[in-house]
């Protein structure tokens, strides 16, 4: 290991296959990115102050996946409007740590009920979903659209004990079985700089429906909501088994780091938005003791 980066050198002695952990995409970036991250996230687990960017996300996936619960022709900008507030409630009953996010001078900071919130921030909040779900309609048009799968659970046993997971926001399937996998962000589109990092979540996604279906996907489509762009990229089974290999040594590297209790961290960019700084040694922290299981 260099610099606290996980090493993927196939070459390098694996891990017996029953100590492999399930891999997702955002736990393999979440490795990539910094080991210690990915031990906080995946090994202690513990808690993240939740964000208005991350809830905002959140919100708009579940209006969209909704969306195509309507008849085609009742799918409008103003229905999926309308559906914000009573998706943002539903959330909030689900997750009613989410209603710190708007706390009122006065008010209890962990209630849930949005009549006790932030009013003003809150209705901004709203107005931002919902000019993230105008966009959409900017990009697609769902009227034309039926999708086999919206918010899809998939899963694949690989072998060697290695066991892929994910989420896929929608699925869309041709009469011929042409397979387009579509994913919903709220952010910017990346620079190309950052573009082959986007890609992987959707190489991972197409990997595993390859070796669900026997079939590669036709098309992989990041739709950016926060900046009106559609990444389009059409995988070859090249690719895949490419992906393939490459989440193979990062379960390699992620079972070496687990046995070694290896957690190095990896500063970068990205650490100013990181919850867990006070514990991680690169800002004067001491992370917790590993746990015994």
């Amino acid at each position: 290991m260099t610099n606290g980066a996980p090493q993927l050198d196939d070459s390098a002695a694996a891990p017996p296959a029953t100590a492999r952990r399930p891999l997702s995409p955002s736990r393999a970036a979440d490795f990539m990115q910094c080991p210690l991250l990915f031990r906080f996230r995946t090994i202690d687990r513990l808690p993240e102050v939740p964000s208005r960017a991350a809830a905002r996300g959140t919100l708009v996936h579940a209006v969209l996946e909704r969306l195509f619960d309507l008849p085609a022709g009742e799918r409008t900008p103003e229905r999926a409007g309308a559906m914000v507030e009573e998706q943002w409630r539903a959330l909030l009953d689900r997750e009613p740590l989410l209603g710190t996010l708007f706390p009122d001078d006065g008010a209890d900071p962990g209630a849930a009920d949005p009549a006790t919130a932030d009013a003003e921030g809150l209705a901004t909040w709203l107005a931002g979903a919902r000019r993230l779900l105008q966009r959409y309609f900017d990009l697609e048009d769902p009227t034309r659209l039926e999708p086999e799968a919206r918010e899809m659970r998939v899963q694949i046993d690989l072998g060697d004990g290695l066991q892929l997971r994910g989420v896929v926001d929608r699925l869309d399937v041709a009469p011929g079985g042409a397979m387009r996998v579509v994913d919903y962000k709220t952010g910017r589109a990346p620079s190309e700089l950052f573009e082959s990092k986007a890609l992987f979540q959707m190489r991972f996604y197409a990997l595993v429906l390859w070796r669900l279906r026997g079939q590669v996907p036709r098309l992989l489509q990041l739709v950016y909501l926060g900046s009106g762009d559609v990444l389009r990229y059409a995988p070859e089974e090249a690719d895949l088994l490419a992906t393939e290999r490459k989440v193979r040594a990062l379960s390699d590297a992620i079972e070496r780091n687990r046995a070694a209790g290896d957690w190095r961290p990896r500063p970068g960019r990205t650490c100013t938005w990181c919850d867990h700084k006070a514990l991680c040694p690169s800002f004067g922290g001491t992370p917790p003791p590993l746990p015994e299981t």
